[in-house]
């Protein structure tokens, strides 16, 4: 079975359980639907056209989370993944990144969020005035960049920010830290950002909060 979604032909795969519900997704380029064993094909056609303008939105974002994944992006940077098994480490040439393998890579973008993260936090850390001692975290969030839990002293830093510029790691940092000033987005908070980073708006726009 296919569909044609922003003329490509999608190839469809069923996978029919136990369930009530009906649940489309896009895994490698294919629409993969999950239904009970009632559901006809003819039926979920009729819900692919009545739906195909939220699929083509899924398709198109999960084709260029696909072309994503062939780059390594690093500090606002694209880099071309070369596998070579011969090599000890991770190094970049030109627009080239060369790895053993993607545990190599893996490791070395862990390695070096910790890094440069601690690296950046310690540099801008003398901007601020007598906020608490904290402790700096990092790990993969969907929806948020940084959080300040400000209660337990906790900064944490979403790794995905190693993909993007310098400059626009140095504002979660700062915006982060101004938490402990102001535990709200108020306009004394926003002010305290703009006096340690006046350009808080173009960083906003750029990473899309």
């Amino acid at each position: 079975m296919q569909v044609v979604i922003k003329d490509n032909a999608v190839d469809v795969e069923i996978i029919r359980k136990n369930n009530k519900n009906i649940y489309f997704r896009f895994n490698d380029g294919k629409l993969v639907i999950t239904c009970n064993y009632l559901a006809s094909e003819k039926y979920l056609k009729s819900l692919i056209e009545k739906n195909k303008k939220a699929l083509t939105k899924m398709y198109l974002k999960s084709m260029e989370e696909k072309e994503s994944d062939a780059f390594f992006n690093y500090l606002g940077e694209s880099y071309t993944i070369l596998y070579d098994e011969n090599v000890k480490k991770v190094s970049f040439y030109n627009d080239t990144v060369i790895t053993k393998n993607e545990k190599m890579l893996d490791k070395f973008y862990l390695e070096q969020v910790k890094k440069i993260f601690s690296e950046r936090v310690e540099k801008l850390s003398v901007l601020f005035d007598d906020i608490p001692k904290f402790s700096l975290r990092f790990r993969k969030m969907k929806t948020r960049w940084g959080v300040n839990n400000v209660t337990n002293r906790i900064v944490t830093l979403n790794t995905e920010l190693l993909k993007k510029e310098i400059s626009l790691l140095d504002y979660v940092i700062i915006h982060e830290l101004c938490h402990f000033y102001e535990a709200n987005h108020s306009s004394r908070f926003w002010a305290q950002v703009e006096k340690r980073y006046p350009y808080y708006k173009l960083a906003r726009k750029k990473l899309r909060y």
